[in-house]
């Protein structure tokens, strides 16, 4: 769950951008000192330096719709690269049949080898 001055962060961006005004660390501090809301120094600073290079409306459009995929061996921020998530859940499907067609055979009484 997000903290509070982590939300009063990213309402602070969201009015900023909707109006059309560069999201900046002295901006979002204006906008949450005008709410009355006390904020960790360090968060504002954080949220501008994050969203400088960002395409904030295309980051609002894309949410939950699965967005434009990553670059080419990008992992996701906080996590192992996708291939890596994927490729163990992949293993264990593949172990689980292996098992029940192994399981199936011996319940036969049939084994190819014997």
């Amino acid at each position: 769950m997000a903290s509070v001055s982590e939300l009063a962060c990213i309402y602070s961006a969201l009015i900023l951008h909707d109006d059309e005004v560069t999201v900046m660390e002295d901006k979002i501090n204006t906008l949450i000192k005008a709410a009355g809301v006390n904020v960790e120094p360090l968060w504002p600073g954080l949220f501008a330096k994050g969203l400088t290079n960002v395409n904030i409306r295309s980051l609002i459009c894309c949410v939950g719709a699965g967005g434009p995929a990553p670059a080419a061996g990008a992992a996701p921020a906080g996590g192992p690269a996708p291939s890596t998530i994927a490729a163990p859940a992949e293993e264990e499907k593949v172990k689980a049949k292996k098992e029940e067609s192994e399981e199936s055979d011996d319940d036969m009484d049939f084994d190819l080898f014997d």
